[in-house]
């Protein structure tokens, strides 16, 4: 036990206040994208990610590394959207080993509609009261954790 790499009081200050964001940030945006759009947060962002890939069209294990996913829980999601009619699946023409998802009009149509609500939820949640400067660390800094969630066997995103 003695040998732990024992956060000081810095780190503890930091560790503290990212986790009281990663436990309240996730809950107001479902909260927000339930009540706006009747949709978790999840499901906007794989619509969100279709709808800027050529075509709103996504390889499923591309579409799963974009939004954080594992392939088990964005299949699960990806199910939910197909019976709304938001998304198709099919299999790819060039391989018949990869599965596509295209986002359809309607699909499209709704994350249009809650894209609005989306962007004030985000503003007003992590971006208002930052400097440029602070935005730029923001980013330096979630890049850096994400990197070092990527290639750690505990970084497993099943959520």
């Amino acid at each position: 036990m003695s040998d732990a790499p024992w956060l000081d009081d810095d780190e503890m200050d930091a560790w503290l206040a990212l986790v009281g964001v990663l436990l309240r940030l996730g809950p107001a945006l479902d909260s927000q994208a339930q009540r706006d759009a009747g949709m978790t947060h999840f499901d906007y962002q794989v619509l969100a990610m279709l709808s800027e890939a050529p075509e709103r069209t996504l390889a499923m294990s591309e579409l799963a590394h974009r939004v954080n996913a594992s392939l088990s829980r964005l299949s699960h999601v990806v199910k939910k959207l197909e019976l709304r009619g938001w998304i198709v699946r099919r299999p790819s023409p060039t391989s018949r080993r990869v599965t596509e998802c295209t986002l359809t009009p309607s699909g499209y149509d709704v994350l249009v509609d809650a894209a609005p609500g989306h962007v004030r939820a985000v503003r007003q949640l992590v971006f208002d009261g930052l400097t440029p400067e602070q935005v730029r660390q923001l980013t330096a800094i979630a890049s850096t954790m994400r990197s070092n969630l990527d290639e750690s066997d505990l970084g497993t995103l099943d959520g």
